[in-house]
Order: C-alpha cells, then structure tokens, then sequence
C-alpha cells in the first residue's frame, strides 16, 4: 500500500452471483460453498487494502491459513440469487485477525459467519507477526 493512501472501507463487500456448480441437488448453495464464498471476499478485500497474497509469499515469505470458523446458516441461496459477502475486522493481534462475515441477499442474512486468520511462515507453517505493510493496512481500519 502507497504511503498516500488513505484508510478503506470499515465493512468491505463483495458481491456473489450463485451458480448452478453452486448449488446441491435440493437447489440450493451447498453448506460448505459458503466458505467459499467467504474465501472470495477476504481475498479481495485484501486486494482492495494494496495486499496481494501471492507478492506477501514471494516478499515476505508469510501466507494466511484459516485457524478456525464459526458458522451460523439462517436462510438459503439458490441459484441465480445475487448475494453480497461482508467483511469487517473483528480483532487485529501480532500473528492473527479475526473477522465477521456475512452472506447477504438484498437485506436478508443468509449466513454470519466469525473467521480467525493466522499469518505464518509459508516455509514451516508456523505463526509468524503480520508484515508491517499488513498491520498498518489492517490497524487502519480499528
């Protein structure tokens, strides 16, 4: 991210078409798609705060891993539904954030979810502190 720059949006959205690989046999978006979903909106949001992944594993050497998910599903998806993904930091620490997410159609709450990344060393796999550059983009926004 340019030192010029200013801070980003506190919640970030994403909108998700839902197609047909989507969804299961009952029409629907599969439980386990949502995650994807999830993934999909984290990544640009990422992308939208100046972080790719790819340039902070070949730079720094660090990748981001899902340390646990906590998911609620209140609503179905089907097919062809447009939705909107949220992202809202919920903790910043040295080595790991935690997020809230939510799947939305129009105002409806689909699915709230509570999502705890960990930064680590893509060589080892051990917890390693953010990057600066990933600190300052992510402190920004508390």
């Amino acid at each position: 991210m340019r030192a010029d720059q200013k801070p980003h949006l506190q919640i970030f959205n994403w909108p998700i078409r839902v197609y047909w690989e989507d969804t299961d046999a009952g029409g629907v978006v599969y439980y386990a798609n949502y995650l994807k979903f999830l993934e999909r909106a984290r990544t640009e949001w990422l992308s939208h705060l100046g972080l790719e992944q790819d340039q902070l594993a070949r730079d720094a050497g660090v990748v981001f891993v899902v340390r646990r998910v906590e998911a609620d599903y209140l609503l179905p998806a089907k097919f062809n539904d447009r939705l909107g993904v949220r992202c809202e930091l919920a903790e910043l620490g040295g080595a790991s954030l935690s997020m809230h997410q939510q799947v939305l159609r129009d105002e409806h709450l689909l699915m709230q979810a509570r999502v705890k990344i960990v930064c680590v060393q893509q060589s080892s796999f051990r917890p390693v502190r953010m990057p600066d550059i990933v600190s300052q983009a992510f402190g920004a926004l508390i």
